[in-house]
């Protein structure tokens, strides 16, 4: 009888997190678990041919960086109703499968105003299954809290997890850049290497365009709109790409399409895009955890931008390794070194021809990550 895991996970604002844990679902499924992913973002996309089974919960999201309100899929505040209802559902399902293992995807370190229902999915695990394993998945780079937060996720850590499943190479981006790890955390960390996409991308089409991508949420319009008048300032040789995520609303979209000078094509993301990007002549981007993998498969000359609004700091700390590794030029969109419509430019001017270099990460984090879990069990057993 195959083990069974039963991973969780939310995304509010782009859809990273869903895909990296999709990402370790089939890892997993691959390595022969029985696997169940229950997300309780917004739908992505069709989940029904993946060697895993998909449980969608009533979803809710976040209307930019304020990640306190949460909202429905309608836009309205997530009631009290409609949260009881994600929990019990996760208890109702906690109680079916019985899990060997339960993966939480960014809880404890993010997700605090969910953590009543990722407190009840843990205990009804452990209810079923008392040998239960309960693990903590989460990317490179963490978002830093109030010092209070930082105890108070550290002590559920202590308490309820077994070991911490970090996404990312060691050597490049250790967790302690962005979160302080004391000894009974570090104790806990399992650093498996970037989890990349299991598939393998299409061949490359050589198109010799500027390309400009920004994940699928809202965050990039500030990145393409300075795109376009960079386009405007640029020569009319250069030939620019822009692809929009599904989660910028269609007035926006529109709008970007009619500021765009006839050099700029402005559409929607395509599922190509892997096989676009390692043809461009330059990437500009965000610096997503994705950005980070994408770029190291397209050896291309890329500019990332970060995300930056608020206090969100995820972007620019990963911005700045890429920097240092030599991966891409790094431009601010705010502060006092905001980049310009003239700066951008004069940075893809710099840009173009430059062959970044292989920085060498850790890029099995599919493989290692199912090795791991399956060496934790099997100390458990």
């Amino acid at each position: 009888m195959s083990r069974r895991a039963l991973i969780a996970v939310t995304h509010l604002l782009g859809s990273g997190h869903l895909v990296r844990a999709a990402n370790l679902a089939r890892a997993l499924a691959a390595d022969g678990f029985s696997v169940t992913l229950v997300s309780g973002g917004m739908p992505l996309r069709a989940m029904d041919r993946e060697p895993f089974a998909f449980v969608q919960l009533p979803p809710v999201r976040t209307e930019g960086v304020d990640f306190r309100n949460l909202l429905d899929e309608h836009g309205q505040p997530a009631t009290a109703e409609r949260m009881a209802e994600r929990i019990a559902l996760l208890e109702a399902l906690a109680a079916e499968l019985k899990p060997d293992v339960v993966v939480t995807e960014h809880f404890p370190f993010g997700r605090r105003q969910m953590a009543g229902e990722f407190l009840a999915l843990i205990a009804a695990a452990k209810a079923a299954n008392p040998k239960a394993l309960v693990l903590s998945s989460v990317r490179d780079v963490l978002v830093r809290p109030r010092p209070r937060r930082i105890v108070e996720a550290n002590e559920r850590i202590a308490r309820l997890f077994d070991a911490v499943l970090v996404h990312g190479d060691e050597s490049f981006l250790p967790l302690d850049r962005s979160w302080p790890v004391e000894e009974g955390l570090a104790a806990k960390l399992r650093y498996t290497g970037y989890l990349a996409e299991t598939s393998a991308p299409g061949a490359a089409v050589e198109n010799g365009e500027i390309f400009v991508s920004g994940g699928g949420s809202a965050a990039a319009l500030p990145l393409f709109r300075v795109a376009i008048a960079a386009a405007r300032l640029g020569s009319v040789d250069w030939r620019w790409r822009i692809l929009v995520g599904r989660g910028v609303a269609e007035n926006a979209f529109q709008r970007l399409v009619a500021d765009a000078p006839a050099h700029v094509a402005v559409e929607r993301a395509r599922p190509d895009f892997p096989a676009l990007l390692a043809g461009c002549a330059l990437s500009i981007s965000q610096a997503g955890y994705n950005t980070v993998l994408d770029l190291v498969a397209a050896g291309r000359p890329a500019i990332v931008v970060p995300f930056d609004d608020g206090n969100e700091t995820e972007q620019a700390i990963r911005a700045e390794a890429m920097e240092q590794s030599g991966l891409a030029l790094c431009l601010r969109l705010s502060g006092s070194q905001a980049v310009t419509p003239v700066a951008l430019t004069a940075a893809v001017a710099a840009s173009i021809g430059r062959i970044p270099s292989a920085p060498g990460l850790a890029l099995d984090g599919a493989r290692n990550a199912a090795a791991m879990v399956r060496d934790l069990l099997g100390r458990r057993a």
